[in-house]
């Protein structure tokens, strides 16, 4: 059965490319397509009729559209009795078989209209022994019969279907253009949404503490100019780590401002329990042994439960028991550690092996783990090189390495082993990336040119690099403007980048795009004009420590567009680990060491100036947003003759 099935969709695949080129046009190439076709041996079915397009009427139509189900009926009557009009009511041995099809129709989709007077005399049809002599069916042999059914049924079908000459694989193309429209408009909502959310979190926060200053000068308490720095302070400075709720004393009594701030209050989180232990040494066997779809099957499971636990203790409990158990074999000194599933033959087994490990990356401690393999980073770049342009396994190797590449050690390995060259090279052809991959690709670039030897490697071929930069800026997707600013910015320090730079007229390309209504952006350019301008610029970065800061962020998309899909009786995800591989105390309740809020560095007006990952890039952005314009409203406060509130 598997190969028919496999066989008719070969040629329904070699049937959708010919009716494309049909559409097209393109005859010769048609001609040359059916004759190489049939050199191979592959059968292409001929279209049936002048329309290509087979159609049919949706189940929903048929099981709710009350002339639907008239039509319906009265085929079943027609098909059953055609063999009696034929041999003129001669028995024939036929209608034995057509009157047991019927009576299961009337006995299953039938069944909804006995109750109908029109239809409730044919029911008996199957217990007549000669319905050519029944007065109860004469009308059915009457030759008008035929043609009256054949009349509804063709306005009925003309009013339901719709004629389509688009070819079907042109239609499935246009559907897969909508669902990625659709899934960049959904990234988009719920970035706005969140926006939003903070917004509104920030403005129940300011309002309670305007209740209360109203509330103290109504009382005749004066407002000094330290309670509003305090306020301030407590208001936005700390929100970089906490939510508004947070930060906000709720211990003053007395004040309205306490139903206001009771309206943001966090509730009491719930107990979370930790996820059971599992053995992790049977798990390693089966992962280096185990079938391809076994395999497949268990990195998927064991990258579920790190990115759908709970964020806190939960995912601090997951992500600890994978590194001391040395989930990966980043410590083995085996032979075929797992990590070397990378290279597996089969595209599953790389594609879920590669998931796992962008989890890993996600998250702080887990880049600390990964980094501790020297072969690892080699195995990612090889990977990236090798696999399909805009595959699910390539895009998840370019998140790991652009996650890695907060790491300063990781950094330098990455420019040692080319990898700036290939970002470029990638780039260069930009519109033919998903967004995952052109934001990630961009971020891992700037990363990589805030160092020293980042920087001069560009310098090698500076007009090249700066025409892939410039074409960036004019990209559709703004979400990787942030990133090409900040990697223009490093690489103008150089010399020889600026000189470049000059020749080709940098400064009028700049200020092309700084006419779009995006002050924020607006003014990183004036930050690269003047870095552009400039006589030197600060070069040296290599004495710095081994920073990364970035905080633990999963992007909510890492498991999209699953492609493994159960057989059935078979187990997965937390199911298949807890039902096969239950272990002992594999599990401590160890809290992570959380790391200390990053420090701003910046105005959120200049380019980017230190290594980020775009997902907290853009969780950190609005809180440097409501940090400066809080620190501007200070400065105006006091300068005030009089402490108001505006």
């Amino acid at each position: 059965v598997r190969d028919k099935v496999a066989h008719q969709v070969n040629r329904s695949g070699f049937h959708s490319c010919r009716l494309y080129l049909k559409y097209g046009e393109f005859e010769e190439t048609v001609h040359h397509f059916e004759k190489e076709c049939k050199n191979k041996g592959k059968v292409v079915p001929k279209p049936r009729g002048d329309n290509p397009t087979f159609q049919f009427v949706p189940l929903e139509v048929r099981d709710c559209d009350p002339h639907a189900q008239k039509l319906e009926f009265y085929l079943h009557v027609h098909f059953t009795i055609f063999p009696l009009k034929i041999h003129l009511g001669r028995h024939v041995p036929d209608f034995e078989v057509r009157i047991t099809h019927f009576k299961h129709y009337l006995e299953t989709r039938g069944a909804a209209l006995s109750q109908t007077t029109e239809f409730l005399p044919y029911y008996a049809l199957p217990f007549v022994p000669n319905p050519v002599v029944h007065p109860s069916f004469r009308d059915l042999f009457q030759e008008s019969w035929i043609p009256e059914r054949k009349r509804e049924l063709e306005k009925f079908l003309t009013v339901t279907l719709t004629v389509s000459d688009t070819p079907r694989l042109l239609s499935l193309y246009q559907l897969q253009l909508q669902l990625a429209e659709a899934e960049k408009r959904t990234s988009s909502y719920m970035r706005r949404f969140n926006k939003m959310q903070a917004d509104h979190h920030n403005l129940i926060g300011v309002t309670a503490e305007l209740v209360d200053s109203l509330e103290a000068t109504v009382s005749g308490k004066m407002i000094s100019p330290e309670y509003l720095q305090s306020v301030c302070v407590r208001l936005f400075s700390s929100q970089l780590r906490q939510s508004a709720a947070q930060s906000i004393d709720f211990t003053r009594p007395g004040t309205a401002s306490s139903l206001l701030r009771a309206s943001i209050v966090p509730q009491r989180p719930k107990e979370v329990p930790l996820l059971p232990s599992l053995d992790y040494d049977k798990l390693k066997r089966d992962l280096l042994g185990g079938s391809d779809r076994l395999k497949a099957l268990l990195l998927q499971a064991l990258c579920w439960r790190l990115t759908r636990s709970l964020q806190g203790e939960q995912r601090d409990t997951v992500l600890q028991a994978y590194v001391s158990n040395d989930l990966l074999d980043c410590h083995s000194t085996r032979q075929k550690p797992v990590l070397l599933l990378m290279r597996s033959k089969n595209e599953m087994v790389r594609q879920y092996m590669a998931r796992l490990i962008n989890a890993f990356a996600s998250l702080a401690e887990g880049r600390v783990y990964l980094s501790q393999v020297p072969s690892l980073l080699r195995l990612l770049i090889e990977s990236i090189r090798t696999e399909e342009k805009d595959s699910v396994s390539r895009e998840n190797v370019l998140g790991a390495l652009q996650k890695l590449s907060l790491r300063r050690s990781q950094q330098s390995a990455m420019i040692e082993d080319g990898l700036i060259d290939w970002l470029v090279d990638e780039l260069q052809d930009s519109d033919c990336l998903s967004d995952y991959t052109l934001e990630y690709a961009v971020a891992l670039l700037m990363n990589l040119c805030l160092r020293t030897r980042g920087k001069r490697k560009c310098a090698e071929n500076p007009k090249y690099v700066l025409k892939v930069l410039t074409d960036l800026l004019g990209h559709e997707n703004h979400e990787i403007r942030p990133y090409v600013n900040g990697t223009l910015y490093s690489i103008l320090c150089i010399h020889a980048v600026r000189e470049e730079a000059k020749e080709m007229s940098m400064e009028e390309i700049l200020h092309c795009y700084s006419k779009e209504e995006n002050p924020e952006l607006n003014r990183q350019i004036e930050f690269i004009i003047k870095q552009l301008n400039s006589e030197e610029g600060p070069e040296s970065d290599d004495e710095e420590e081994d920073d990364d800061d970035e905080e633990d962020a999963i992007e909510t998309d890492l498991d999209k567009e699953e492609v493994l899909q159960l057989q059935p009786r078979e187990l997965s995800g937390e199911t298949l680990l807890t039902t096969e591989y239950l272990g002992i105390m594999t599990n401590m309740a160890t809290r992570v060491k959380r790391r200390s809020a990053a420090p701003l560095g910046r105005s959120v007006d200049e380019p980017l100036q230190r290594p980020v990952t775009p997902i907290s890039h853009r969780n950190t952005h609005i809180m440097q947003v409501v940090h400066t314009h809080t620190h501007t409203h200070i400065l105006y406060t006091y300068n005030m003759e009089q402490c108001v509130l505006d």
